[in-house]
């Protein structure tokens, strides 16, 4: 399971830089969030290896920024995949795709088993298929690439944050209020930004 986050930031780098005007500009920023980026998410890693055998006080601290180029991640394929202005079931197909091993690395740092679990998979399969619904529905869906993503992102922070605090014991009234509170503004941003006319 490490070599997700990596693999999967490192296609979104690539891909995402080709979408930017060529410069050393944009070139020079790009290199440098890559190799701070690719660190963060070695010393992630390296961390569950570690937690895996044995508990360790940095494990917090991995899967918060684990989380968070999670996130970071995702934004980055998302715009890219629409970007490419596929029809409607490619666009389907990849985010799932994506959102799939997103959602199995995000699920499974929680406990760090040796061998996934079912509930991990069907957890990962769940939200990965309701993204790519919804990635259906928005290529139709009159907004721009960058909010398209954004609102994809924002369900990945939902539904991950969700599931984590399921695998974890740590699924109170409090925390769904808070994470639905989030998708309920982001989807009300999405429906103000629309462009109807």
């Amino acid at each position: 399971m490490s070599w997700i986050l990596p693999l999967l930031f490192t296609v979104g780098i690539g891909l995402f830089y080709f979408l930017l005007p060529s410069s050393i500009l944009t070139a020079a920023p790009v290199i440098i969030l890559y190799f701070f980026g690719l660190y963060a998410l070695f010393l992630s890693e390296n961390i569950f290896s570690v937690a895996s055998i044995r508990t360790i006080q940095l494990f917090r601290s991995a899967s918060a920024v684990s989380f968070l180029l999670t996130l970071f991640i995702s934004f980055l394929l998302y715009d890219t995949i629409f970007s490419f202005r596929l029809p409607y079931y490619f666009n389907a197909i990849f985010v799932t795709g994506v959102s799939l091993f997103l959602f199995l690395h995000g699920v499974w740092s929680v406990d760090l088993e040796e061998r996934i679990d079912l509930k991990v998979v069907l957890f990962s399969l769940l939200f990965s298929l309701s993204l790519g619904e919804i990635a259906f529905v928005l290529s139709f869906w009159p907004i721009s690439i960058a909010l398209a993503s954004l609102f994809l992102t924002s369900l990945v922070y939902v539904l991950l944050g969700l599931a984590q605090a399921h695998f974890s014991d740590r699924l109170f009234k409090k925390t769904i209020r808070e994470y639905l509170i989030v998708g309920v503004a982001v989807f009300a941003v999405l429906l103000l930004y629309t462009n109807w006319g």
